[in-house]
């Protein structure tokens, strides 16, 4: 954790791409089906690192974007945080996220619920401050919504911004 960033990968990767995402964000849900496995996976290649900036500016909406991101910085205690992430979009509400639905969505993963930290951390905010640390972060980009995928703190060349929702593609611009 660095900043109010979720790092994922190797820290001495030769580059880095940061992913602008808010929860509630439908774009950003459909990412992460389409670009973030590809990102997971150059990451897990040790040809990137991926500082996620978690924003929850959709809150103004009343989305719960907030108490999302608690959770989710919550599943990085677990060392469940990509898996999470990726099963909190494929559930996104219609309506708001709650605590109830956080954890309902914690349940596919084994190790992540149980009567000790993350359910505590959703219950009781644990992460609030981080929340507003991330949300920090997100403001300093000076990006006016979500998702936006920086490569080296640099956007995709135009030719490859629209590659972000094909996996394959988004490879391709990365590499």
């Amino acid at each position: 954790m660095e900043g109010g960033t979720v790092v994922v990968g190797a820290t001495d990767a030769p580059h880095t791409v940061r992913v602008l995402v808010d929860p509630h964000c439908g774009s950003c849900a459909k990412f992460e089906r389409t670009g973030g496995e590809a990102l997971l996976k150059l990451a897990g290649d040790g040809g990137l690192k991926v500082e996620y900036v978690l924003a929850s500016f959709l809150d103004e909406r009343g989305s719960g974007s907030g108490i999302a991101v608690n959770a989710l910085r919550a599943s990085v205690d677990k060392g469940k945080f990509a898996e999470y992430q990726a099963a909190l979009f494929a559930s996104q509400p219609k309506g708001r996220f709650t605590d109830e639905l956080l954890l309902r969505i914690a349940d596919g993963m084994p190790g992540l619920r149980g009567a000790g930290d993350f359910d505590k951390a959703v219950a009781e905010q644990t992460y609030k401050a981080w929340v507003g640390e991330a949300a920090e972060a997100f403001r300093a980009t000076g990006a006016r919504g979500t998702p936006l995928v920086l490569l080296d703190g640099k956007p995709l060349p135009a030719r490859a911004a629209g590659s972000i929702f094909d996996g394959a593609a988004l490879a391709a611009a990365l590499k």
